[in-house]
């Protein structure tokens, strides 16, 4: 690394002003504090130095996603291979397993590349055009697209998603810190309202649309998610034959069990599908300070509330299904600790924190059953959530101002009356 910097430091005459790569220097500042520790200082007065600047805080973030990222590549892999019959639910979960992985990487990696190469280069643009140094924020959010996203998406409209989000989530409203909304979901939502069509079938599994034309899918694999095949059921009796059908993939050994459901070996979004990797990031999140531990829990508690309120009525058999089961599937976990918590566009105030992650839980639930045309939630409520967050904010303070001036009137006449 001393010779890294060593190199930097000769080089760095060409990018300071007077320069002939002056132009450049945004570019080159900014990989140099990524690299090592900022080197700026105040002219007057003490400054302190931390190691643990923002970049090594979204590297964090980076590396909690990382369970998520390896799990979600090999469950694509082994989604495959099931649905084709080169494996079977009862083989071991490392049959084939490189094969899984190489199968996960051949189409994971480009929505990585992707995302990464079009968010980058707007920041770029955005950079050298306010003359600043590159926000380093797009280091999670480039991350979160890819992970949030069907795993046969066209690579064309992960790009139109991640230049929408930057530019009109990010960029406008002046870059990083400054968002009102989650990036990462806000492309998600983008894609959802402009493309529903191309969102909708059997894109959670690779290749299993192909596979299905070409004859390929073992008898009874349908290649849709665990949240798809409960909205199927609103609106048909409880005691329907398909219904009864589809619950029953929800029992203990079935395809969608508490268990499958919790490791994550079911088809979904590519780091969505496994709460436990997702957990493992949180605990990495929770022990850094980064993550909002109390967002966390309160998002957890108000998901659990509406899921027993839900059967509690018992109207359809998705409302029957156990809360505990509601949490571990979809895009629950993964929008609780990875999105929900997100320093920006997330509520401030200690209180407001609960508040937030109460009701952010609670309306992912209940848009989840209530709107089966949509049968995940998560995206709307947490975006419902960062518009209402400053909002939540604003009347927590006003009324800890209140019970302050109502404290210091009471003392005020305590003391007259003395």
């Amino acid at each position: 690394m001393k010779a890294l910097h060593n190199i930097l430091d000769s080089i760095r005459p060409h990018f300071e002003e007077g320069g002939k790569l002056s132009k450049f220097w945004v570019v080159f500042d900014s990989l140099e504090t990524f690299a090592f520790t900022p080197g700026h200082t105040n002219k007057n007065g003490v400054h302190i130095r931390d190691g643990v600047d923002l970049k090594r805080t979204m590297f964090l973030v980076i590396l909690a996603l990382v369970p998520a990222l390896l799990f979600g590549t090999w469950n694509q892999g082994h989604q495959y291979l099931l649905s084709i019959g080169e494996i079977s639910v009862s083989d071991a979960w490392n049959t084939m397993i490189w094969d899984k992985l190489l199968i996960g990487a051949w189409k994971v990696l480009p929505l990585v590349v992707v995302s990464y190469g079009v968010g980058l280069g707007i920041e770029f643009l955005f950079a050298g055009f306010r003359k600043h140094s590159i926000n380093e924020g797009f280091l999670v959010s480039g991350m979160l697209i890819p992970l949030i996203m069907p795993i046969d998406v066209p690579l064309w409209m992960v790009a139109v998603a991640v230049a929408f989000s930057v530019i009109i989530a990010k960029e406008v409203f002046g870059g990083t810190g400054m968002n009102i909304l989650n990036v990462a979901l806000t492309a998600r939502a983008f894609l959802f309202f402009a493309y529903p069509k191309q969102l909708s079938g059997e894109i959670w599994i690779h290749e299993v649309a192909a596979s299905k034309s070409g004859g390929l899918l073992v008898d009874g694999y349908t290649g849709a998610t665990a949240l798809g095949e409960l909205a199927s059921t609103v609106g048909k009796p409880i005691m329907n034959a398909d219904v009864t059908s589809v619950m029953g993939m929800f029992d203990a050994g079935g395809m969608y069990s508490l268990s499958n459901a919790f490791l994550g070996l079911i088809p979904g979004s590519i780091g969505e599908t496994s709460a436990l990797a997702i957990l493992i990031g949180a605990a990495l999140l929770i022990w850094t300070g980064i993550g909002s531990w109390k967002v966390m829990s309160s998002f957890l508690v108000g998901g659990l509330v509406m899921g027993f309120l839900f059967n509690l009525m018992g109207m359809n058999a998705y409302m029957t299904l156990p809360p505990i089961h509601q949490v571990v599937m979809g895009g629950f976990m993964f929008g609780m600790v990875f999105m929900a918590t997100d320093p920006v566009s997330a509520a401030q105030t200690e209180r407001g924190k609960w508040i937030y992650g109460f009701l952010g839980g609670f309306l992912s639930i209940m848009i989840r059953v209530f709107n089966p045309a949509y049968p995940e939630g998560v995206m709307m409520a947490i975006l419902f959530m960062n518009v209402m967050a400053p909002l939540i904010d604003h009347y927590v303070i006003q009324a800890n101002v209140s019970k302050r001036e109502k404290r210091a009137m009471l003392a005020s006449a305590q003391r007259a009356s003395a």
